[in-house]
């Protein structure tokens, strides 16, 4: 069994020490409160569901740390040392040991189980809330760990301007390829727009004809370039339109509306 491994089962029981210790006091003191024994019984079953979802949470970000890469090693030299993973890992049972001999001379089991507990609690809260951030932090101070944090930022920021300057070529290409596809369809659609200009003019005896005209043109739009394509040839059409001091009705957006991507806003 791996180091990492051993460290991750020991973890596992000694965290599961620590909550069954923690669920102790915690009914030792709902009894000493004066509540009755079927009341603890039920609120211990959620509360064990809920203790196993906290567990198993903890454990996942416990985990993440112990299989993390060694990159943080030079500035944690101390707080990531297999060493100091195997104490940290340990600290429910030096606490629960530190608390047996503790009450040695006790004149009850429930004083010396107490004793156990509360070691276990007090030594563990201690380790793991107190003492490790606060190693944590003091590493941080070391000339290695501060070179070494500074020279992982520096590196970060050069990752995140690169990939930045990625997407914006990737943007900048985009709207360049939109920009020269826009350009083509000016040329190929300037014919098919002037059409579509004049069948706006039509009267009403001759709208039937029209549209299916139309959407004929609406067809060959969406075969060329979708409905990018489709908006520009209605554009065009409708700005010939303007130009030609003609009040027209953009009936284009109903007779194209079901081909390809085109939907009749207005109906939506």
């Amino acid at each position: 069994m791996s180091g990492k491994l051993k460290i991750a089962t020991i973890h596992l029981v000694s965290t599961i020490w620590f909550i069954l210790c923690v669920g102790y006091i915690l009914v030792i003191a709902l009894l000493q409160a004066g509540v009755k024994w079927w009341i603890v019984f039920s609120l211990s079953g959620h509360g064990l569901l809920l203790a196993l979802l906290v567990m198993s949470l903890y454990l996942f970000a416990i985990f993440r740390g112990i299989s993390s890469t060694q990159k943080l090693n030079t500035e944690h030299p101390i707080t990531s040392s297999e060493q100091y993973a195997f104490f940290y890992a340990l600290t429910p049972f030096l606490g629960g040991l530190g608390g047996l001999f503790g009450m040695l001379g006790a004149d009850s089991t429930t004083q010396f189980i107490s004793g156990i507990t509360l070691g276990t609690l007090g030594t563990t809260f201690s380790i793991w809330v107190i003492i490790d951030p606060v190693l944590g932090l003091l590493e941080m101070f070391l000339p290695e760990s501060r070179r070494h944090y500074k020279k992982r930022q520096l590196e970060a920021k050069v990752q995140r301007e690169r990939k930045q300057k990625e997407r914006d070529n990737l943007l900048k290409e985009a709207m360049e390829k939109a920009n020269s596809n826009r350009n083509n369809w000016h040329e190929q659609l300037k014919p098919q727009a002037e059409k579509l200009a004049e069948l706006l003019t039509t009267d009403m005896a001759k709208l039937k004809q029209a549209e299916r005209e139309a959407a004929g043109i609406g067809i060959k739009a969406w075969q060329l370039g979708g409905l990018n394509c489709m908006r520009e040839l209605r554009d065009m059409a409708l700005d010939i339109s303007k130009n030609n001091n003609k009040d027209t009705v953009d009936y284009i957006t109903f007779w194209w509306d079901g081909i390809g991507g085109w939907r009749n806003t207005s109906l939506c």
